[in-house]
């Protein structure tokens, strides 16, 4: 009964990934909207820290969600999305707040890193079979996660604080506050992140993938 009950589960996630790679580009689109809302009331979930413009929010759970559920490129344009129509006025940024200031204050950086790390967990999502188990992803996650986010975040919160300040804050400072308050939060949300895609993702090609043929 477990072999069975397992050869359906895998079925249905051979089945669902499949269905999403051959949507229409109306669907896509449709999918990509309902991400980026996932990520606003995602955005919402915060805790604001006092020493700190940066809040624990549940966004990266969301970002890293929306490249493994829907890919590399369509993964990449809800974070796209996200951030468009909020710098457009939709107040869905953190705090329901909207506006292109929004993009250019301490925290507008982790959201250019947002669509970075989307892009680059969909692409090995998409591409290689290898990638979908636990260690791989977990591996490719924490990268997304500390470099892709943090880079960007880190500099334009620098960036920010020396306009605001007008002196000279260290890039030692800047970690205390836009990197280490948050990297026990973020180990738990890669590791449920890496445990969702392990279970969801399909261990059999559906759409042309690179190791497709040393996997068979």
């Amino acid at each position: 009964m477990e072999a069975k009950a397992l050869d359906r589960w895998r079925m249905a996630t051979y089945n669902a990934y499949r269905w999403r790679a051959e949507l229409g580009l109306a669907r896509k689109i449709l999918l990509a909207l309902g991400m980026a809302c996932v990520i606003g009331l995602a955005a919402q979930i915060r805790f604001p820290l006092p020493w700190t413009p940066v809040p624990i929010t549940m966004q990266t759970f969301a970002v890293l969600l929306a490249g493994v559920l829907l890919g590399r490129w369509w993964g990449g344009i809800s974070v796209a999305s996200y951030a468009g129509l909020g710098a457009a006025g939709l107040p869905w940024f953190t705090g329901w707040s909207g506006g292109v200031g929004h993009l250019a204050g301490p925290t507008g950086g982790y959201i250019i890193g947002f669509f970075l790390a989307a892009l680059f967990v969909g692409h090995f999502v998409d591409k290689y079979i290898r990638a979908r188990s636990f260690l791989p992803m977990l591996g490719i996650l924490l990268f997304a996660n500390f470099v892709l986010i943090y880079v960007p975040g880190l500099l334009q919160l620098h960036l920010w604080l020396n306009l605001v300040n007008g002196k000279s804050t260290s890039f030692y400072q800047v970690l205390h506050l836009g990197f280490y308050p948050f990297i026990a939060g973020d180990l738990i949300k890669i590791f449920a992140v890496t445990g969702i895609a392990s279970a969801i993702t399909p261990k059999q090609a559906f759409n042309r993938e690179a190791d497709s043929v040393k996997k068979l």
